[in-house]
């Protein structure tokens, strides 16, 4: 069926309106720029906050504890509620839940960009979490249920792109922003921090204008019930993991952080059981096990999880090094991973048509590349600290996003390749918990082994931090061999 015949345009807008109620639901290039826009915003809020976290603690007198927070609430809504929004978009429509996550999240930065205290910035961040958590899944879902062939191939690949250029742009923009100070006259010596925020506002406003003309309605066919007892045994295992892994360090590892983490292993078996039973009696449980059964999602899943955690650790750890123990400013550390970025962007480009001719062997050449580049860099930190600049650094984190980008964006695709199209709500949802999850594990080990060391000496505990990620990468160029060989 053709783009056209399910397309109008606006006669005073020239904008190509989706016509929602066609049957079959088609993706336009527009549409398909305004939900990977979608894509973009929640994860550069996770990262776009670490270069900030400093001002904010001056400004607020924050404390360690309450900026684990900022970053920590954000994280933990946002992963608790990511397969729930998944199903609720299955359900009420995806488009339908893209709006309402999206005006969420406009209003929740609005709210953080305002926010007269540290309390209050931990709310709004938690609240805007949340927003995000019903945005996200209805970008890989509208995808899988909108597009077919080549043209998902495609969209799955600019997904990964944007999925991990997003993350080491927000530690950019932040930089750029907390520097450049744009609302200082209405906010004085705050405007840095609250820039940040504030930036997404105009950002979702064209962002829904957009999501209403461009993004086609689509919804499971047999959409399933909410799965409450899933739905809370999941968050209880998500909070009892990363809540004291995120905060123990700062609070001083108080009583309830270790009885946290002794409930954990509890809560999960507990959610996998109730699953599972759910799942035998022919019911829709949250993360069905049978999907687990889809091999591509289950051996894809296997290497989000090291990769996620080693990146989300070494971007807050590379913030805080670069800033105290460097003495750069905002923008200076922010910048420094622009060519992270750059290398990142290339490789993703670059990556479907390796894919077409390599295969799943293109995750493994970059596991390899991003190894070589954590190597280069932990060696130039050993030889040149404390007198890296912007051009020492450039080859370790050029190589390192290089090879990351040779591996999110295939990774993506292969995950979800096998996914039912009346089950992309869950299937995606489950892959981005996961990922969301592990970045705010990495956050929480690399970052509090990092911290721990600090002390130390900064450049050692910057070493050690780096080797671990290492591990991490040599841990998926091994799994990366038992995936399968042909991606679609």
């Amino acid at each position: 069926m053709s783009e056209t015949s399910v397309l109008t345009h606006a006669s005073a807008t020239g904008i190509p309106v989706a016509r929602h109620d066609h049957p079959t639901p088609v993706l336009g290039a527009l549409g398909l720029f305004t939900v990977l826009l979608g894509a973009a915003l929640p994860l550069i809020d996770f990262f776009i906050v670490n270069v900030a976290l400093p001002t904010i603690d001056h400004d607020l007198a924050a404390g360690p504890a309450l900026l684990e927070l900022v970053v920590a609430g954000y994280g933990l809504a946002y992963a608790v509620l990511l397969v729930l929004g998944g199903r609720l978009g299955d359900m009420a429509g995806r488009r339908r839940l893209f709006l309402i996550g999206m005006a969420g999240f406009g209003l929740t930065s609005l709210a953080c960009g305002l926010a007269p205290d540290a309390w209050t910035l931990v709310g709004a961040r938690v609240a805007q979490g949340a927003a995000a958590a019903l945005m996200l899944p209805q970008v890989l879902a509208t995808i899988q249920a909108a597009t077919a062939g080549h043209r998902r191939a495609r969209a799955m690949s600019l997904y990964g792109a944007t999925a991990g250029l997003s993350m080491v742009a927000g530690q950019i923009l932040g930089g750029v922003l907390v520097s450049a100070a744009p609302l200082s006259s209405v906010f004085g010596e705050s405007a840095g921090w609250r820039s940040v925020f504030l930036v997404n506002v105009p950002v979702a406003v064209v962002g829904l204008f957009l999501a209403a003309r461009t993004v086609p309605e689509s919804r499971s066919d047999r959409p399933a019930p909410v799965d409450v007892p899933g739905t809370l045994l999941l968050a209880l295992s998500l909070v009892t993991l990363l809540a004291p892994l995120t905060e123990g360090r700062a609070a001083g590892w108080p009583l309830w952080t270790w009885v946290s983490l002794g409930l954990f292993p509890f809560a999960a078996v507990a959610f996998y059981r109730v699953e599972r039973r759910a799942d035998a009696r022919g019911r829709t449980p949250l993360v069905p096990p049978s999907l687990l059964r889809l091999e591509s999602l289950r051996r894809g899943l296997a290497l989000v999880v090291p990769f996620s955690v080693g990146f989300g650790g070494f971007m807050f750890v590379i913030a805080v090094a670069l800033q105290q123990g460097l003495g750069m400013g905002p923008a200076a550390a922010g910048l420094s991973l622009a060519p992270m970025a750059a290398a990142f962007f290339a490789a993703s480009l670059a990556g479907p048509r390796l894919v077409r001719r390599f295969g799943s062997r293109v995750v493994t050449a970059g596991g390899l590349i991003q190894g070589v580049g954590v190597t280069v860099l932990a060696l130039t930190v050993w030889r040149g600290w404390p007198d890296l600049g912007l051009m020492g650094l450039l080859p370790g984190v050029a190589l390192a996003g290089l090879g990351q980008g040779l591996q999110l964006p295939v990774l993506f695709r292969i995950v979800l390749s096998d996914v039912p199209a009346d089950r992309a709500g869950v299937g995606g949802g489950v892959m981005t918990t996961t990922q969301q999850a592990a970045l705010a594990l990495g956050v929480a080990t690399l970052g509090t082994l990092f911290l721990a060391l600090a002390p130390d000496g900064m450049r050692d505990a910057l070493i050690v931090t780096l080797l671990v990620q290492l591990a991490a990468v040599v841990l998926t160029v091994l799994l990366s061999l038992r995936l399968p060989r042909t991606v679609r």
